[in-house]
């Protein structure tokens, strides 16, 4: 979502989706739906929140730091957005990205009218288009690659805003699940591999759109179906839906990472069931990994379905050896490897009368850079755990997503530079083991997986990318020149 390279948490060791979207029109109060909407997508970006709404004349825009209970949570601040169409967004900040300029929904006063969009997702080729832009004369005003969809709207010369927008996007590269509001109504679509999740709800006469079905279920909706990967849906406000397909037809690679951790557990991803998917990993995971231990220990929140599976497959207890706290905010890099620790210890405590003397199996979503998955193993063991052995509920992540995570540098992901046993050694468990990339196809209802035509956005794990990367070709071969001018120096 933003042309500069995001923070990691503390450690490093979770992938997050850079944002979150919603959107309601033909409501009566589409603000105040649109931000109980925002609650349940959270998750999705825990830093800056924004709302913007459409009365019939005017475009109205409120955007925060922190979360959207801080925000949107009295009438006070709701009565700043009337209006019966709205779209909200909540997002994590970047490096030098944090600002209020950054937070969308974005808005544009365009020749045809207003124009607010939010986006999740990345667009791989925007510094590209960026550049090109501003050499005709374009002015931006964030750092968001966002905002490069703006400008390509309003310098398209097509007569409609929606053959403007489509006109737009056939530029862009990458991924993006969008909500656009103009005078005219809602537009919601996805990208042609349908990379990042978007799905549609009806709630009376009130269309719905939002990144995760959760988002009904907090609203009162009904969950009608999924947006498929390459559909524009237009809603007007007379309650008529026009679907078109604009990209052609291509097959899907929806972001595997949905079903490992992104999405709440009690959401719907691809057709299934989030919750149950993670438990199948995990039991996929007792079968190709087993491990002669007293119990199997979830890393909480987000290792404790796969925990389950792994427990039920494998016949040993599942217990709660690890307390998180709820209480403690997420924190930036630090500058010392004790502050990181002391991190760790607050947001993780070891349920000692249970674990000591205990031989204990970790059970985690994934690991990244290997420094929280260490100290939680040394907390274990300081608890007195016999034995500490460590499982992982995805393949290991040994490549960069450009695609709207914020995965670091390649040189920063462990299992870039390390082979499995050197991690064993490095996070100091006495053993460790991944699901393979076929069991955690197998664990989300599909079949092994297809190599030469992934039915996933597996990139994480495979290095496969699923569309050019245009913007990082560039980088390389600008790095490459300027380090052979050095040698010719």
């Amino acid at each position: 979502m933003n042309l500069t390279h995001p923070f990691l948490d503390d450690d490093g060791d979770k992938l997050r989706e850079e944002c979150g979207v919603f959107g309601a029109i033909n409501a009566s109060d589409a603000s105040t739906v649109t931000a109980l909407g925002l609650h349940a997508l959270q998750h999705r970006g825990q830093e800056a929140a924004g709302i913007s709404s459409f009365d019939g004349n005017s475009f109205f825009t409120v955007r925060g730091i922190g979360h959207v209970a801080e925000n949107f949570s009295t009438a006070e601040a709701l009565s700043q957005l009337p209006g019966f169409m709205a779209a909200g967004h909540v997002r994590y900040s970047t490096t030098g990205g944090s600002g209020l300029r950054n937070i969308q929904p974005l808005y544009a006063d365009l020749a045809s009218g207003g124009f607010a969009v939010a986006h999740n997702g990345n667009i791989s080729n925007a510094q590209t288009l960026r550049d090109d832009l501003v050499r005709r004369g374009a002015i931006f005003q964030s750092t968001s690659d966002t905002e490069v969809i703006i400008h390509l709207v309003a310098t398209s010369r097509y007569p409609s805003m929606i053959e403007r927008l489509i006109d737009a996007l056939r530029l862009v590269e990458g991924a993006y699940s969008l909500i656009v509001m103009t005078p005219e109504g809602m537009i919601a679509c996805r990208d042609p591999l349908g990379i990042r999740p978007l799905v549609m709800g009806k709630m009376g006469d009130t269309i719905l759109f939002a990144s995760e079905s959760v988002a009904f279920d907090v609203t009162g909706a009904e969950f009608v179906r999924q947006v498929e990967p390459g559909e524009m849906i237009h809603v007007d406000f007379d309650g008529e839906i026009k679907s078109i397909r604009p990209f052609g037809d291509h097959p899907a690679r929806p972001c595997i990472f949905e079903h490992v951790y992104f999405s709440r557990p009690d959401s719907i991803f691809d057709g299934r069931s989030v919750y149950s998917a993670r438990k199948a990993i995990g039991e996929q995971l007792a079968i190709e990994s087993p491990c002669d231990v007293d119990l199997v220990v979830p890393v909480p929140d987000s290792g404790v379905p796969a925990a389950i599976g792994y427990a039920q497959q494998s016949g040993i207890p599942f217990e709660l050896g690890i307390i998180r706290s709820h209480y403690v905010g997420r924190t930036f890099i630090q500058p010392s490897d004790g502050a990181r620790h002391s991190g760790v210890r607050r947001k993780h405590n070891a349920n000692r009368g249970l674990v000591e003397g205990k031989r204990i199996v970790l059970i985690d979503d994934s690991i990244v850079r290997g420094t929280t998955s260490m100290k939680i193993v040394e907390m274990m063991r300081d608890a007195g755990a016999s034995e500490v052995h460590f499982r992982v509920a995805s393949p290991p992540t040994a490549h960069s997503c450009f695609y709207g995570v914020d995965t670091p540098e390649r040189s920063k992901l462990l299992a870039a530079r390390m082979d499995v046993e050197p991690m064993r050694s490095f996070i100091k468990a006495d053993s460790l083991a991944f699901v393979s990339i076929d069991g955690l196809y197998r664990a989300v209802g599909e079949k092994p997986r297809n190599s030469a035509c992934p039915q996933y956005c597996d990139a994480c794990f495979t290095g496969d990318y699923p569309t050019p990367l245009t913007d990082l070709n560039a980088r390389d071969q600008e790095d490459a020149q300027l380090s052979f001018d050095k040698v010719s120096v």
